[in-house]
């Protein structure tokens, strides 16, 4: 069933990349395995993020769309809800078996500009969110510019 599924969201997702300009590729990483996907967004406009292309790696389990996929950062990224190592925190109680990977990956695109400092995967980032923004955004502005806008994502 996840097979066949993941074959699906390929076709649906190569058919509605325009729709969603913030997802600028979403297909298996290579022919050989269709439970690894690469991704890639765009940042969002008006922050730190904004002109860094972000590559993601996603892992589907094989009783997707039951089990939500793990989603991690290839590229690095300073941000409260993803931690170092590119881990992601995302609300997979949202999330149910009809939720369609491009609707995924438009969760962390809007987790890119609304971080949520309250359930951080890093601690210090979140305080610094919180406590001084300016620096915050000084800082995450520099990692992607470091990081993101160069063609080698890590």
């Amino acid at each position: 069933m996840a097979k066949n599924r993941l074959q699906f969201e390929c076709r649906q997702i190569a058919q509605e990349l325009q729709a969603n300009p913030e997802i600028l590729q979403a297909a298996p990483l290579d022919d050989s395995d269709i439970y690894v996907w690469k991704a890639i967004l765009s940042g969002p406009s008006e922050t730190p993020y904004e002109g860094g292309i972000f590559q993601l790696r996603i892992e589907f389990p094989t009783a997707y769309p039951f089990k939500p996929p793990k989603i991690i950062f290839v590229t690095k990224v300073y941000h409260p809800n993803i931690r170092e190592d590119g881990a992601i925190c995302i609300n997979d109680d949202e999330r149910t078996p009809v939720s369609t990977l491009d609707k995924v990956l438009l969760s962390v695109s809007s987790l890119l500009a609304t971080p949520n400092p309250d359930d951080p995967m890093d601690a210090e980032v979140a305080k610094l969110y919180k406590n001084n923004p300016h620096v915050f955004w000084k800082r995450a502005r520099e990692s992607t510019e470091m990081y993101a806008m160069r063609l080698d994502p890590t």
